[in-house]
């Protein structure tokens, strides 16, 4: 089985090599089979190639069960028509991984709130509010005149029908509760579209609570009782806020797992940037890409029907877990002493240990 991994920018050599410290454990351990192959985006395919997206990437990319992507800089990227290419956008919309999966969970000592929390933000990541990926040809933001600034926002019925379709599915293995959020009091025909879509998709779940919150009340009431919550579904821009806003009440964004899911592929990626500022320091976190790796072998687990992933997994989230309680084995982020790789030999090494 054969995973991508594209290291990225900034930190992303760092978190990239301390994950796959990780994950070469669990592939002997588990047995697992898999067979990594790597490749340069960002500044380094740019300045061999001429863009930071080349084209046989794209195309490994198709061919592999897998992917693992490092963070990117693409704000700061030349102009598309420079070789500027936003990968991540490019990866979600080319390879249609519409569904941006985000957990947040709270941890013994690490909660901001020091309230329970463990709630999925299901993100349709494909349109919405991001223009450049809401058309065929060029973008939807643009400027009629030098002073006056315009973007397009997308909504699809199927778009928002298969996130809905996504995240009920989820909420039936969790505790049955889906909350779709919205704006539909200001922009009544984009968000009523995806309301209704929702509302349809309810109508064949009758054993999971559909709830319904406008996005400023979502923000108060995920901090005021983030407990209330499961599945969070949610248009692009609401998602991407409201799951950066979950992690870090639940501890930090160096903690959140993520994964782009499509229906035939998936790519782990950290939840954060790419912290240039701290590149080639070993103080980076690498714990959110490591967890969406394991977020990755659980996706594997239900696409190929196989336990080892599902196990290796869960072995990985454990380790973390168990790992982040003893604050001498955290990274500076959290208080603690580890560099990056310091982080990940000590879960390697728990994981070599691990007997379930």
């Amino acid at each position: 089985m054969k995973i991508l991994v594209l290291p990225g920018d900034g930190i992303g050599e760092e978190i990239t090599r301390a994950t796959m410290t990780v994950l070469n454990v669990v592939n002997n351990r588990f047995s697992l089979g898999l067979e990594f192959e790597f490749e340069d985006i960002g500044f380094k395919a740019l300045d061999k190639t001429g863009t930071t997206l080349p084209d046989y990437v794209m195309e490994k990319a198709k061919q592999a069960e897998g992917i693992i992507l490092g963070p990117i800089s693409h704000l700061d990227y030349p102009p598309r028509e420079h070789g500027g290419v936003n990968v991540s956008a490019a990866f979600r919309v080319k390879l249609d991984l519409y569904a941006n999966i985000r957990p947040a969970r709270s941890r013994a000592g690490l909660s901001r709130l020091g309230k329970q929390m463990d709630i999925v933000i299901m993100r349709e990541c494909t349109e919405g509010f991001y223009s450049d990926r809401n058309m065929v040809a060029g973008t939807g933001e643009f400027m009629p005149t030098h002073d006056m600034a315009l973007s397009v926002r997308k909504i699809t019925a199927f778009a928002c029908e298969r996130i809905a379709r996504r995240s009920f599915e989820l909420a039936r293995t969790r505790r049955f509760k889906v909350t779709a959020v919205h704006k539909a009091n200001c922009m009544i025909l984009t968000d009523g579209l995806f309301l209704r879509e929702v509302r349809k998709v309810a109508e064949e779940f009758s054993d999971v609570e559909l709830d319904e919150m406008i996005i400023d009340a979502m923000c108060a009431h995920l901090v005021r009782d983030p407990s209330r919550f499961d599945v969070v579904v949610a248009t692009n821009l609401y998602g991407d806020i409201l799951s950066d806003l979950a992690s870090e009440l639940s501890g930090s964004l160096g903690l959140a797992g993520s994964i782009n899911a499509g229906d035939n592929l998936a790519a782990a990626q950290a939840q954060h940037g790419s912290a240039p500022d701290i590149a080639g320091q070993d103080r980076a976190n690498p714990t959110s890409l490591i967890l969406s790796s394991a977020m990755l072998l659980s996706w594997l687990a239900e696409r190929y029907n196989n336990r080892k992933f599902s196990e290796a997994a869960a072995a990985i989230d454990r380790v973390i877990d168990n790992t982040l309680e003893d604050q001498s084995k955290r990274t500076a982020d959290l208080g603690g002493p580890m560099g990056t790789q310091a982080f990940a030999e000590i879960v390697a090494d728990e994981l070599r240990q691990y007997s379930g």
